[in-house]
Parts: structure tokens; C-alpha cells; sequence
């Protein structure tokens, strides 16, 4: 890890922070869709002992393998992941036929009794591969990995949507779409 990279990182961390939670932290309104102009996000940043340049930002940008930022004519949004109410102009799509989550064990009894639910952010985040819901399981230790059966969901009408950065969203799931570790057969 190269002696800048812890630096990113937290820039990292706090723009995430930023502009899924709590854009008031810094003074900040997002606009519609989740938008901010970049000069504005860049002088609240500074104003608030967070200094960046217009290249560092998109450098981090580039640089954040999950795509959790999407940048275009000058302004800059959260791709997914919002705790704050924001309609991001997503429209329903079709999933595949499965889908995965990654959590933690100590998840799993709630997630069997209630489904997966969003908690305190606006959507439950699904991946296309159980690769990347073990990547995002492992944050808290083991991971498990639950298949949703997006398909049979979605023709039950339940409504899923794309986010720009690849990862599937929607507002909640019910158990019986869901196939527990002991049942995989992975």
C-alpha cells in the first residue's frame, strides 16, 4: 500500500459518508437524483478541514473499484447505498434469475425470519455473483452468502432495480425468495 493510500481511503470513507448520509455534515443540499455540483462539494470539503482538488476527486473516482460514484457535467452522486431519501431515476428492470447477498452470520437468523430488509439505508443491495457478495459478507468477519431468487420474485412482482454501478437493488425480500447456506449446494 503506497503511503497515499490510507489518505484515499478516508477521503474515500468521508466522501461515501457525504453524499449517501449526511450531505449536511458539510452544508451541503443534494439536488435531485442525488446530484451535487462539484465545486460546491469541493468548497464544502474544504471548508470543513477536507481539502481536495477537482483531480484528486476524480482520481478517487477512478480509482474506487465498486463504482460507488458516478461523475457527469460537473456534478458528482452516490451510484447506490443512500440512507437519506433520494430518487436516484432508476427504472425497474429485470433481474436474472439469481441474485446474491453477503452477511454476516449473526445476520442470518433475523434475515430467515424476516427477509432481507434494508435496514437503515433506502434498498437491500444484491450482486450478480457470489464473488462479490462474499467480498461484501467478509466486511464483518465470515461471510455468508444467501441466494435470491430474483427471478421467481420478480414474476411475483416484486421490483428490483440497476443501479449504475452494477449492483441490484430493491426495497425488501421476502424469506421465501431466499435459499439459506445449507441449501445451496454451491
Amino acid at each position: 500500500m503506497s503511503p497515499s493510500q490510507p489518505r484515499a481511503n478516508a477521503a474515500s470513507r468521508h466522501l461515501s459518508y457525504v453524499l449517501r448520509h449526511d450531505p449536511a455534515s458539510i452544508g451541503l443540499d443534494l439536488q435531485a437524483g442525488g446530484w451535487v455540483q462539484v465545486t460546491d462539494l469541493l468548497n464544502a470539503l474544504a471548508e470543513h478541514g477536507k481539502k481536495m482538488t477537482r483531480s484528486e476527486l476524480v482520481a478517487l473516482v477512478e480509482a474506487d473499484t465498486k463504482g460507488r460514484y458516478t461523475m457527469a457535467h460537473g456534478r458528482i452522486r452516490a451510484a447506490q447505498g443512500h440512507s437519506i431519501e433520494v430518487d436516484l431515476g432508476l427504472d425497474p428492470a429485470t433481474p436474472p434469475t439469481r441474485l446474491f447477498h453477503g452477511t454476516s452470520p449473526a445476520s442470518l437468523r433475523g434475515i430467515r425470519r424476516t427477509g432481507l430488509n434494508p435496514g437503515s439505508r433506502r434498498h437491500v443491495h444484491l450482486s450478480v455473483d457470489a464473488e462479490t457478495a462474499t467480498d461484501v459478507g467478509a466486511r464483518r468477519g465470515d461471510p455468508v452468502i444467501v441466494v435470491v431468487e430474483a427471478g421467481r420474485a420478480h414474476d411475483d412482482g416484486v421490483v428490483f432495480y440497476l443501479a449504475e454501478n452494477g449492483v441490484w437493488l430493491t426495497e425488501s425480500l421476502d424469506p421465501r425468495y431466499l435459499v439459506f447456506p445449507e441449501r445451496q449446494g454451491l
